[in-house]
């Protein structure tokens, strides 16, 4: 049975190597068949008939007829698609109860211990590091939102304040409940529905395009480097700096030349 290559790498996607992929194929196309018949079918080697539909009965693909000679009936791809889907809830939901269980036990603690002890031998030149993908760089800023205990000094475009009203609100908000002084600038009108939201947060105002960068308790810098529409979000870069010298330059500079208060 010739199957076309593209159809093969869409059926890998439900978790299926390329044996099984072609076996699942073929006795959709029967309904039933033999191990025999499903070999000379998909073009699988018979040695390895019979090991691909184990692994296909196992995750719930195929069932068996006992008998001989065996048989084995497809399962509907839509019933398969709702075993895929509750499948994977369950091994996520499994992984979420371990990393929460992790939290209450000693091993974090020596964990943070390590990084504690790590950080206290590095001088500030160590501590520097580059960030690629703008899911990666958001992820840091709330851990950098986290971990704020006094300030927080946003700079950045319309769509970033956008971006920022959308992901970063809530972190911001919770920020502010700590009573971290927060200010963000950017070129977005005031009135905008995300400018508002920004707002709840701390203090907005409108500024004129400065850059795009955050600083955090006037010790961490998180800049971009690239402009934001010229650039694909995968392929955005941010390079973070932990320097009270730097920090102090960046946010004094920029407090000054939009006039905050």
């Amino acid at each position: 049975m010739l199957v076309e290559k593209n159809f093969l790498s869409k059926i890998r996607d439900f978790g299926l190597n390329t044996y099984e992929s072609k076996v699942w194929i073929a006795l959709l196309s029967r309904g039933t068949s033999t191990a025999g018949e499903l070999s000379d079918i998909a073009n699988v080697p018979r040695s390895r008939s019979y090991d691909v539909l184990e692994s296909l009965e196992k995750k719930g693909f195929i069932l068996m007829k006992p008998g001989k000679p065996i048989t084995y009936i497809a399962v509907a791809p839509r019933e398969v698609i709702e075993r895929i889907k509750q499948k994977m809830e369950e091994e996520s939901n499994e992984r979420l109860d371990l990393i929460e269980s992790i939290k209450s036990t000693s091993l974090l603690e020596e964990l943070n211990g390590l990084h504690s002890k790590g950080i206290q031998t590095l001088d500030a030149t160590d501590m520097t590091g580059c960030i690629r993908g703008r899911k990666n760089i958001y992820n840091h800023l709330q851990t950098m939102f986290k971990n704020a205990k006094k300030s927080i000094v946003i700079s950045t475009t319309v769509e970033g304040a956008k971006r920022k009203a959308d992901l970063l609100s809530k972190s911001l908000v919770k920020a502010r409940q700590r009573g971290v002084m927060i200010k963000i600038g950017s070129p977005l009108d005031v009135q905008s529905k995300e400018a508002k939201e920004l707002a709840r947060s701390g203090i907005y105002k409108k500024t004129k395009p400065f850059s795009r960068f955050c600083v955090v308790d006037k010790r961490e810098v998180l800049f971009c480097l690239m402009d934001d529409g010229q650039v694909h979000p995968s392929y955005e870069v941010a390079v973070w700096v932990n320097t009270e010298y730097f920090a102090n330059i960046l946010e004094k500079s920029f407090l000054n030349q939009t006039g905050f208060c």
